[in-house]
């Protein structure tokens, strides 16, 4: 794209930034601005991250890692009382492909809303699109969504029942029946279904409004928490023209289930980038203890790039950014 269709994006991205803003402040959240590095990071073995060295005479030295969201100090404002927050930042995310939809420098808006869960995130988020989108946005980038179970998808466009299929034999005996091919080596029931999801469910996704897909199995580990009456996370992404947008948490407030979650999966960060020589981050392993008095809470993170793309009806991410790494590298 030439220079003036990018000024043209950034035009569009002010205005829209502007719109959400007066969203949030309307309704008493507030804006908040947090580090873009930090000395450690939620431990995600699926995202790898970008490292530097902070380096002075008197205080000597510490590694230090570009965020890959602002989660990690935003739900530290959150445990110490800040009420609905939200968020513009620049986030960083390495080894993703390059792409149409990727870039591994990304703007992400982020809020977090006191009080609420993640059922009442998705009426929040849908008033957020209805009241902020670009005037000549597309009927696929506007509401009202359609929500739907990851349940429901895949019984849809695969024929699988995940109530039926909770061990991994269950399911990796259904990968094969659809002519998926033997995993090499032992592979997780997330991995199994990962590789049935991304091949027979998301590229059949209905693509004609916004879509929510929720209640994510509970093998999927996440900082979400469980419903009480099925195997499912309280969680959800938002997919526009097929491509997904957004996630959002009901956030787990369990101090001894998130001191779990920290360090099993740490320990599986550290075991998988042993063996690759990837950037190992430092973990703050007391970081449970925010949640002692961490109140009711759901987060909602979205790649405001994507959505520009979407409202734009523009279908590669570098026409909504100026300088695309792919094109800085050259």
């Amino acid at each position: 794209m030439n220079i003036e269709d990018k000024l043209n994006a950034a035009r569009s991205r002010s205005k829209m930034y502007s719109s959400i803003r007066s969203f949030f402040d309307g309704r008493d959240y507030l804006e908040v601005d947090t580090p873009t590095l930090s000395p450690d990071l939620i431990p995600e073995p699926t995202i790898e991250n970008f490292s530097t060295t902070f380096r002075n005479e008197f205080m000597g030295s510490k590694d230090l890692y570009l965020i890959p969201s602002p989660e990690v100090y935003m739900k530290r404002l959150i445990a110490q009382g800040s009420g609905s927050i939200y968020e513009f930042s620049h986030c960083f995310r390495n080894s993703e492909q390059l792409g149409r939809i990727h870039n591994i420098e990304f703007s992400m808006l982020e809020y977090y809303s006191v009080g609420m869960d993640e059922k009442d995130s998705i009426k929040l988020t849908e008033e957020l699109i209805n009241e902020t989108h670009l005037p000549d946005a597309p009927d696929y980038a506007l509401p009202p969504f359609r929500v739907m179970s990851v349940n429901e998808a895949m019984k849809k466009y695969c024929d699988i029942d995940l109530d039926k299929c909770q061990s991994q034999r269950a399911l990796y005996e259904k990968a094969l029946k659809l002519g998926l091919s033997e995993s090499q080596g032992r592979e997780s029931w997330e991995q199994t279904f990962n590789r049935i999801f991304l091949t027979f469910v998301e590229p059949n996704l209905p693509q004609d409004r916004p879509l929510v897909l929720d209640k994510y199995p509970s093998q999927i580990d996440c900082l979400a928490t469980n419903y009480d009456d099925g195997p499912y996370k309280r969680r959800w992404e938002m997919y526009m023209g097929g491509n997904e947008v957004a996630n959002c948490y009901d956030e787990l407030k369990d101090v001894e289930k998130i001191e779990e979650y920290y360090r099993k999966e740490y320990a599986k960060l550290v075991r998988e980038r042993s063996e690759t020589g990837t950037v190992i981050p430092d973990v703050d392993l007391d970081f449970a203890s925010l949640f002692e008095n961490f109140p009711q809470c759901s987060g909602v993170a979205i790649g405001m790039d994507r959505l520009l793309m979407s409202q734009m009806n523009i279908p590669n991410i570098e026409g909504v950014i100026f300088f695309p790494f792919s094109d800085i590298i050259h």
